[in-house]
């Protein structure tokens, strides 16, 4: 079992940059595909990032496709995502997941982290 927390979030003029961390308060990284997921108020979560746990492999949203990028020390039990030219439409609360396999498909994993909020003004 993993228990994950996110952090980095917060107030951000569009254009500009966060780095989001998701770490492992309890197990670890090993074996698990990682996810970040977003949800905006009134919205569907909708998926942002994904990245195996061999080799690295990435797939993205296109709506945050070249500005989002995510990254993972398992050393380290952790997971990043360097969101850059943020827009106001980037303004979510995005929580991090884990499962056995990369998806882009929200049930596929197993453990969530309460979400850390990101609000970027015009």
């Amino acid at each position: 079992q993993v228990q994950l927390v996110e952090s980095g979030g917060g107030p951000v003029q569009a254009g500009g940059s966060l780095r989001l961390s998701c770490t492992a308060s309890k197990g670890t990284f090993t074996g698990y595909a990682m996810a970040w997921f977003r949800q905006a108020p009134g919205k569907e979560r909708e998926f942002v990032a994904a990245i195996s746990w061999t080799v690295g492999g990435t797939n993205y949203a296109d709506s945050v496709k070249g500005r989002f990028i995510a990254s993972r020390d398992d050393a380290k039990n952790t997971m990043y995502l360097q969101m850059n030219s943020l827009k106001p439409e980037d303004t979510a609360v995005y929580s991090c997941a884990a499962g056995m396999l990369r998806s882009p498909i929200a049930s596929r994993y197993a453990y969530w982290g309460q979400g850390t909020q990101v609000t970027v003004s015009s």
